[in-house]
């Protein structure tokens, strides 16, 4: 699949973006009432977390007199947290991977986003079926190196999937849990592929996995939380990971890389929506309008390289290389089968959990 080019920013445009998100969250929610409010909003940690806290809650909070709360934690961590508080939501409205959004939606965890101007703007691929939800970012899960080790081994950058099973990355490869992790389980499913088998039969890379990728892995990771030290003590070499999440790594000065893989990187959309019954519906799908608004966007990629499926975001300095390095890798992409995934997911992870991670 493939998405349109963004074109080169301006000269008007290579500026901070930030001061102009506050006018947009005014456009978009108008003021509300003197009485603050706090709305929860279930994410990922880390930079993820801290280019939304300083970059672009401040200004929607003061344009609706409200304040937003981060509830951090994984896709599957905060679908979890969701499900259990079904009948009486906690968290108004929550992030997760396309895959785990799906499986959200069927059980009934979102509501339907309100038609506006921003949600109409947005790629088609990163609007949910029936509109219960919408993507926020967009990416893909490749892999990941690290560049210190390579050039300090002579080693060439990885081109493919297999490279997970080279001999000489024995213990030194580092793979996120298929059963946690989208990561993991994009890994997972196209080394299936490469086996021979697809969505609807896991068998071949189940049976081929314990004598390829599996010698080779030092440690199986719930999240990528700890990549960056295990790079930084030169214990992952390799490793699946979205170029969004290597560029954040990179500002830290954390020695990583991307490489696409020539059989494909596996497309992956970070996708937001409205938790059902909760307590706050009308600031929440303010939050989520917000969210898609070319401003808002454009910040999230400034200052937390995160791709924007808004194609007005206005991008600026290292954004618009960003961007367009993600037009190229999404020409190859493969977009699997999260229907076939979400109907045996659970019997994917008890098998995942007991013979692979065991």
């Amino acid at each position: 699949m493939s998405i349109p080019r963004i074109a080169s920013p301006s000269a008007a445009l290579r500026r901070t973006v930030f001061t102009a998100v506050a006018a947009a969250a005014l456009a978009v929610t108008g003021m509300a009432g003197a009485q603050t409010k706090t709305i929860y909003i279930g994410m990922n940690g880390g930079t993820f977390e801290k280019a939304y806290t300083q970059y672009v809650f401040p200004a929607f909070e003061k344009a609706n007199n409200v304040k937003v709360v981060v509830v951090p934690g994984t896709s599957s961590d905060i679908l979890a947290k969701a499900q259990a508080n079904k009948d009486r939501p906690q968290m108004h409205v929550m992030f997760l991977d396309d895959g785990i959004m799906a499986r959200a939606i069927g059980m009934g965890l979102c509501e339907k986003q309100r038609p506006s101007a921003a949600l109409n703007e947005i790629y088609p691929a990163a609007r949910f079926k029936g509109d219960m939800a919408s993507g926020v970012s967009l990416g893909m899960t490749g892999l990941a190196y690290n560049a210190k080790m390579f050039k300090e081994k002579g080693w060439a950058p990885p081109t493919s999937w297999m490279d997970l099973a080279d001999p000489k990355f024995k213990g030194k490869v580092v793979f996120q849990s298929a059963s946690a992790s989208s990561f993991g389980l994009h890994g997972f499913l196209m080394f299936n592929r490469i086996q021979g088998g697809s969505e609807k039969n896991v068998e071949p890379g189940f049976k081929a996995w314990p004598t390829t990728i599996g010698p080779n892995v030092l440690e199986y990771i719930p999240s990528s939380a700890k990549l960056s030290e295990m790079v930084q003590t030169n214990e992952a070499a390799i490793f699946p990971l979205t170029p969004t999440a290597v560029a954040a790594m990179k500002t830290k000065g954390i020695p990583v890389e991307y490489a696409n893989p020539k059989e494909g990187a596996v497309v992956l959309i970070v996708g937001q929506c409205v938790i059902a019954n909760n307590s706050e519906p009308e600031l929440a799908q303010k939050l989520t309008e917000f969210l898609l608004s070319p401003l808002a966007q454009a910040n999230v990629l400034q200052y937390g390289s995160q791709i924007p499926t808004n194609p007005k975001a206005p991008v600026v300095g290292e954004g618009a290389a960003q961007v367009a390095a993600i037009n190229g890798y999404m020409k190859t992409a493969i977009t699997v089968d999260w229907d076939s995934i979400n109907a045996n997911r659970p019997a994917w992870n008890a098998r995942w959990n007991k013979t692979i991670e065991r």
